[in-house]
């Protein structure tokens, strides 16, 4: 191939390509020299043959052979792959799965490119985080929050600022590997999903306060399945909730509603324990008072039919002795009327007048001395004012 060449001459002015000048200086280096050169010292590397000792003959086929099965040896040994206590392995066989998953220890698989084992760790717990970052390689640094995942619509039409936690674990190493593309991302996808749902079927006050660990478990428990479905082969170990609030901007609205809502369940209990106190005294006050008239009415009726009884027992004994019946219901009436009262009972036989001189000492006793403006004893003699006089044959 010619040099081009500016105002005659051969070469670029005057100098050839390699910097020299023609027929002196420098010259261009020979490819043909460059490369018997090499070939010489990749043959003096190896020894000569016995029938020639020239430089045409080639290396001994015994030391050929002895590199080859020290290639093959090597190459056999790559085929020896351990497997840590947390990790599983899965054998591939030109790169489809073979048999099931080794066990911690050391193992020989085919070497590559025909076989290669994948060692993922099935006992770590891996950690996602929905709805927040929290930074945790850098101390004193808050959680950075994000609203695209956090803010949820629950069952009674308001807005929450949710932020959970998903802890998980390879269950099927195979299934991990082969089945799903991103596991991570198909873990978090399918966390905020299931979330979502359940959230959307719950009031905020509940989402909240008290129903917190029930959310917890159910969506764990919708998870698990779902991952199932895909055949992920993962393990949903626990579903944490971090924060169930209010955004911040209507938190403290909603503070003030809950405050009015607490307020007015106390004073709903107060009410209810009130009724539940005051209407059983009531009912227990109807049943005495019931039970009060049926015992008076009984026992009325019982007097009255005995009064009837008796009367009728008396009658009978009437018609039977007249004069004995009448002095014994005379006596006994008298008996009735003259039990309370004070008496004195004269004897019309002890002197002419048909009164006796005596002493009232009973109501002497009744009447103490009180000081001045007392009452003067009656007289010797006299009948106390209230008591009565009765002959001996009335």
């Amino acid at each position: 191939m010619p040099w081009n060449s500016q105002g005659g001459g051969g070469w670029q002015g005057g100098q050839g390509p390699w910097g020299g000048r023609p027929g002196g200086g420098q010259q261009p280096p020979d490819l043909e020299e460059l490369i018997r050169r090499s070939q010489e010292k990749v043959k003096n590397l190896f020894p000569r043959g016995r029938g020639g000792g020239g430089t045409g003959s080639g290396p001994s086929p015994i030391l050929i052979g002895i590199v080859g099965v020290v290639l093959l040896v090597l190459w056999l040994f790559t085929g020896v792959y351990r497997v840590q206590p947390d990790e599983r392995g899965v054998r591939l066989l030109f790169g489809r799965q073979a048999g099931a998953p080794t066990e911690p220890g050391l193992h020989f698989w085919w070497p590559s490119p025909i076989g290669s084992v994948l060692t993922p760790q099935v006992s770590r717990v891996n950690r996602i985080e929905v709805g927040f970052r929290a930074n945790l390689g850098t101390r004193g640094t808050a959680a950075r929050e994000v609203e695209d995942e956090s803010l949820m619509l629950t069952g009674d039409e308001n807005i929450i600022d949710i932020n959970f936690v998903v802890l998980w674990k390879i269950n099927d190493p195979a299934a991990y590997l082969f089945n799903v593309r991103d596991p991570e991302a198909t873990v978090k996808a399918a966390s905020e999903s299931v979330m979502r749902e359940i959230i959307g079927q719950t009031p905020i006050a509940e989402a909240s306060t008290e129903a917190r660990r029930s959310i917890e478990i159910k969506a764990g428990e919708q998870l698990q399945a779902l991952l199932d479905s895909y055949g992920a082969g993962i393990l949903i170990d626990e579903v944490q909730l971090q924060k169930a609030d209010p955004p911040s901007e209507v938190i403290d609205a909603f503070r003030d509603v809950q405050r009015a809502q607490a307020d007015r369940e106390r004073l709903q209990n107060e009410a209810e324990t009130f009724a539940n106190d005051i209407i059983p005294r009531a009912r227990g006050e109807a049943e005495r008072l019931l039970q009060e008239a049926q015992a008076y009415r009984q026992e009325a009726v019982a007097r009255a039919t005995g009064g009837a009884s008796r009367f009728e027992q008396v009658l009978g004994e009437y018609e039977k002795v007249p004069d004995v019946t009448r002095k014994r219901i005379y006596i006994e009436t008298m008996e009735g009327v003259l039990k309370n009262m004070n008496k004195v009972i004269l004897d019309e036989g002890a002197g002419g007048s048909g009164v006796v001189p005596y002493l009232p000492l009973g109501e002497l006793q009744h009447r103490a001395p009180s000081g001045a403006g007392r009452e003067e004893p009656p007289a010797f003699g006299a009948m106390p004012t209230g008591a009565a006089a009765i002959g001996s044959g009335q």
